[in-house]
């Protein structure tokens, strides 16, 4: 490993919350000696948790045969990757040149203020993750967010606001029927 390379450092990026690995063994049973899949176990790890806790890449390392900082490397590297846990509802902002000319960043700044996060950032009651994306392929929509999955489209900052608000009242509404 390099000299200049600090894992303990690079550590520190990546959520540990106690996982169950055993939920991996799987994975590395199908892809574990197979050379070059580090990004398919990878991809199969965050479908599992829904990002990668950094004991899961340890455990990947060990049963591997490969160094912490060449997956951390991998986990880092490529931004389909989430290194901490998301919300309930993952909103992509698309800051893409049609978006972008069409007000992306208003309505960035107007989700951020509702929400008290900044892109890259998880609500604090675990219910919405705001990332920014290069483009999400819906430039005749523009502009727009995609939750889940599901695109928003021909946004201002105020019917932006009013889709998180109308989640927002919806899960709160699931919880009192819950109750």
């Amino acid at each position: 490993m390099c000299e200049n390379c600090n894992i303990v450092e690079l550590e520190k990026k990546f959520e540990d919350k106690k996982v169950d690995l055993k939920l991996i063994d799987p994975i590395l049973e199908k892809y574990g000696d197979v050379k070059g899949s580090l990004i398919n176990i990878l991809q199969n790890i965050q479908d599992v948790y829904g990002y990668l806790p950094l004991s899961a890449m340890k455990y990947v390392a060990e049963k591997t045969n490969n160094e912490k900082a060449t997956i951390y490397g991998v986990a880092t590297f490529y931004t389909q990757f989430r290194l901490n846990p998301i919300g309930k509802y993952l909103i992509l902002q698309c800051q893409g040149t049609a978006c972008h000319v069409n007000g992306s960043k208003e309505i960035s700044k107007a989700m951020c203020e509702y929400l008290k996060i900044q892109p890259g950032e998880t609500t604090e009651d675990e219910l919405f993750t705001l990332e920014d994306v290069a483009c999400l392929g819906c430039c005749s929509l523009a502009p727009v967010i995609m939750i889940n999955g599901e695109a928003y489209g021909n946004l201002t900052p105020g019917k932006a606001v009013q889709i998180l608000k109308d989640i927002r009242k919806k899960e709160k509404e699931g919880a009192i029927n819950e109750n």
